[in-house]
């Protein structure tokens, strides 16, 4: 048996294999109407394939928690009954055909209001179903983006609720894992971060400040999410300031992760999903074949929490090689899976595994 195909077993849940599907944003969603942030059939097809191809566990894209907390207006949301019977039939489906579902909540922060990627990413307004966004502190992220509106504690307290609202639909709607998005430049991740965090109250200065957003959203989770079941955080390891001598700037670094990936244990965290940058526009980010798992194999190896690794894992062999060295506990897949949705069980027919999990109609041409 092939270590990419052992089981996980996270509290009382075992993942049938090491091979999961990261969550990637579609964009696909109606923009106006009873049918805003609802999923469509193009969101069940696309995660449908995965599960078919034999991901153990598919993470449906970030969704937003609250309507001013999505990337786009064509973003997923879970706010409402009409989007949580919609994910429904989705996380049946993925468990009908051996996966996993999950899925990650999030909110977008000062990145939100902004064009699809294919229609160029840009900062939208309200003439475009946009609206203005939100963050720790009035600090743009690059320039042309708007200045977001400093969040009061009151609004940080409806927004830990929204988290709380949208675990609960999710459990109702069928998954099994939820995951908060506390990564890439987002509303947590901006709190995390002194580039983006300039606040002087309880939730800013210090570490212990920054990340008490994070926590607290942990901690609401948490307490609606059912003992039984996993709870994931996707951090950005780095703002890749630190890795740049040239960048006098102080930013989230490598030794933050590891403390923070302590303290989200204690609060009931029970993987870390470990990816990298977002933050800071511009920053050179060195990228290449598996790029990221460093950082995940650092917290693997300083502290007791389970981590995933992302970034460039292209092939078989190269996966199998994270797990056997003891790097990270499970490989998410991204690009990869967009372009070879079957890429767990060719991998298994590679390694020579037993691990793959055809379906009857396909086996004909297994």
């Amino acid at each position: 048996m092939s270590a990419l195909f052992e089981p996980l077993t996270l509290r009382s849940l075992t993942i049938p294999n090491r091979i999961w599907m990261a969550p990637m944003c579609q964009y696909s969603a109606e923009v106006e109407g009873p049918e805003q942030g609802v999923p469509t059939d193009w969101h069940l097809s696309h995660l449908a394939a995965r599960a078919v191809g034999g991901a153990g566990l598919i993470l449906a894209e970030a969704t937003a928690v609250a309507p001013e907390g999505r990337i786009s207006p064509a973003d997923l949301g879970l706010w409402n009954d009409r989007q949580q019977q919609a994910f429904t039939r989705v996380a049946r489906f993925l468990q009908e055909h051996g996966a996993v579902p999950g899925i990650q909540l999030a909110h977008a922060g000062r990145k939100a209001s902004t064009r699809s990627p294919w229609r160029g990413g840009a900062p939208t307004g309200p003439g475009e179903h946009g609206w203005q966004p939100v963050g720790p502190s009035p600090i743009p992220f690059d320039d042309g983006h708007p200045t977001p509106v400093e969040l009061d504690a009151g609004d940080i307290d409806r927004i830990v609720g929204d988290f709380a609202a949208a675990a609960r639909r999710a459990l109702a709607a069928g998954f099994q894992v939820a995951e908060i998005h506390g990564a890439h430049g987002y509303l947590i991740a901006e709190f995390l971060s002194p580039i983006s965090n300039h606040r002087t109250d309880a939730y800013g200065g210090s570490y212990e400040n920054r990340t008490r957003f994070a926590l607290r959203v942990v901690d609401a989770v948490r307490a609606v999410w059912p003992e039984e079941l996993p709870l994931f955080f996707r951090v950005s390891a780095t703002d890749w300031l630190a890795e740049n001598p040239a960048d006098d700037r102080e930013g989230w670094a490598a030794d933050d992760t590891v403390r923070f990936a302590k303290d989200l244990l204690a609060h009931g965290v029970d993987l870390l999903d470990t990816s990298t940058g977002g933050n800071v526009a511009g920053v050179r980010v060195p990228t290449g074949p598996g790029y990221q798992v460093p950082y995940a194999a650092r917290v693997k190896a300083e502290t007791d929490l389970p981590v995933g690794a992302v970034g460039e894992i292209t092939r078989p062999r190269q996966a199998e090689e994270i797990i056997t060295s003891g790097q990270a506990d499970a490989v998410l897949l991204g690009r990869e899976l967009l372009r070879t949705p079957y890429w767990p069980n060719l991998a298994a027919r590679e390694l020579g595994s037993a691990g793959a999990r055809w379906p009857d109609q396909y086996h004909r041409a297994v």
